[in-house]
C-alpha cells in the first residue's frame, strides 16, 4: 500500500468526518492482519474487530479488509467490550501553538506510548482522555489532556511490533558474572556490548542486553525494580526528535535505502533520541553501546557525537549497510540481523518476534517512499 501522503490525509478526515471515513483494503500476498494493521499504525486488535474477526485469523489474497480510522477503530473496540469508554471524545482539532495547563500538544513524530511515560500516565488513561485507540496515530497540533500529568525524565521504547529481544533488569543479588555464566557468554562480552565495567558493581535496576536465545536468568520471574538505570555510555539519549527526511539523507549517504532506513527507525523510536529500550538501546535507531563501538571503531573514520541524533542514525546507517553487505543485499535478512544479531539469525533461523519484526519494517516502509 502507498500510503505515505494518504496515511496523514485519512487520520485528519477522521477527526472531521461524520460518516465512516474507512478504507477497503485487498490482500496482497504475504500480508497478514498484524502487517495491514502495522502498516496503518493500528492494532492487529483493533483492524480485527473493526472487521468482526478474531486476532488469529489469518486473511487470503484477495480478500478485502476495512481499514478504520483511530476514532472507528476504538469505537469497535469499545463494542466489543475490549476498551472502556472514553472521558472525553472531541470530534475536531485544530493545532494550537501552545496546551493548556495539564495538556500536550502533539509534535510531529510523537506516540502514545512516548507521550504517556514522559508525563508519568499510562497510554491506556491518555487515550481514554482524549477518545483515542491507544495504538493509533497521532496529528500533529493536536491538544491532548493529560491525565494526573507529571513529568518523567525517560521513556521507554514501544511500538507495534514486538520488544527488543533480551532486556534484563539487574535485580538484588545480580552479578555480572551469574548473568554471564546463566546466558554461556564472558561476562566480557556482555559488559562490552552494554558499555559496562566488566570488573565494576552491577547496580539493581540496571537494563541489561542478554544475548539472543539465552536462557532467562534465574530471576527473571522476580518482579522487576521500579528504579531502571541506564548505564553511562555511548550514544546517549537526547531529547532531539528527527524528522523522516533527516533519518532518510543520512541513510543515503551510506548506501543504505532512505524508506528502510526511516522504517526501522520509526519502529525502533518513533524518530525519538530520548527512547532507551528494555533491552538498553539508545535513540532513533536504538543503537546498543557495544554496536556503537564496534562501528566508531571499524566501520567510519569520522569521530562519531555520542549526544547526536543525527549521529545516532548514522551509526544505525553504518551498521546496517554493514549487515547488507554481509547479507548479499537481502534486505529482509539484514533488517532480521539488525533485531536480532546477524549470528544468531545463521545459527538459529529467525524467531517468531523477528518475522514480525521484519514484516512490520516492510509494511512501515510505504511511508517513507516504499
Amino acid at each position: 500500500m502507498r500510503r505515505l501522503l494518504g496515511t496523514t490525509l485519512f487520520a485528519l478526515l477522521a477527526l472531521a468526518a461524520p460518516a465512516s471515513a474507512e478504507v477497503a483494503h485487498t490482500v496482497a500476498p504475504g500480508e497478514s492482519l498484524w502487517s495491514i494493521a502495522a502498516a496503518n499504525n493500528l492494532t492487529t486488535r483493533t483492524v480485527a474487530a473493526y472487521n468482526g474477526l478474531a486476532e488469529t485469523s489469518t486473511v487470503v489474497v484477495g480478500q478485502t479488509v476495512r481499514v478504520p480510522t483511530t476514532a472507528e477503530g476504538y469505537a469497535a473496540l469499545q463494542q466489543a467490550g475490549m476498551a472502556a469508554a472514553p472521558a472525553t471524545a472531541p470530534t475536531t482539532t485544530t493545532a494550537a501553538p501552545a496546551a493548556a495547563p495539564g495538556g500536550y500538544t502533539v509534535q510531529a513524530g510523537d506516540t502514545l506510548t512516548a507521550i504517556a511515560a514522559a508525563r508519568g500516565t499510562t497510554v491506556a488513561a491518555l487515550a481514554a482522555a482524549n477518545g483515542l485507540d491507544p495504538a493509533g496515530l497521532l496529528v500533529a497540533g493536536r491538544s491532548l489532556t493529560i491525565p494526573g500529568a507529571a513529568p518523567a525524565p525517560a521513556a521507554t521504547a514501544s511500538g507495534s511490533g514486538p520488544g527488543p529481544l533480551g532486556g534484563y533488569t539487574v535485580r538484588p543479588g545480580d552479578s555480572l558474572g551469574q548473568l554471564a555464566a546463566s546466558s554461556g557468554v564472558p561476562a566480557a562480552s556482555i559488559a562490552a556490548m552494554n558499555g559496562l565495567d566488566p570488573d565494576g558493581v552491577l547496580l539493581v535496576g540496571t537494563v541489561l542486553k542478554l544475548p539472543t536465545g539465552a536462557p532467562a536468568p534465574a530471576r527473571a520471574a522476580e518482579p522487576a525494580p521500579a528504579q531502571k538505570i541506564v548505564p553511562a555510555a555511548a550514544p546517549e539519549p537526547t531529547s532531539t526528535r528527527l524528522g523522516a527526511g533527516d533519518v532518510q539523507a543520512v541513510a543515503a549517504q551510506h548506501g543504505v535505502s532512505p524508506s528502510l532506513a526511516s522504517a526501522i527507525a520509526w519502529q525502533e523510536s518513533g524518530f525519538n533520541n530520548g527512547m532507551v529500550s528494555s533491552a538498553n538501546a539508545r535513540g532513533v535507531m536504538q543503537v546498543m553501546p557495544g554496536t556503537w563501538d564496534y562501528v566508531q571503531q571499524n566501520l567510519t573514520t569520522q569521530q562519531l557525537n555520542p549526544d547526536s541524533a543525527e549521529d545516532n542514525v548514522r551509526a544505525g546507517a553504518l551498521y546496517l549497510a554493514r549487515l547488507l553487505r554481509d547479507t548479499g543485499g537481502d534486505e529482509r535478512l539484514a533488517t532480521a540481523g539488525y533485531y536480532q544479531g546477524l549470528a544468531s539469525v545463521r545459527k538459529i533461523g529467525l524467531l517468531p518476534e523477528t518475522e514480525q519484526y521484519v514484516n512490520n519494517v516492510m509494511a512501515l516502509r510505504s511511508r517513507f517512499g516504499g
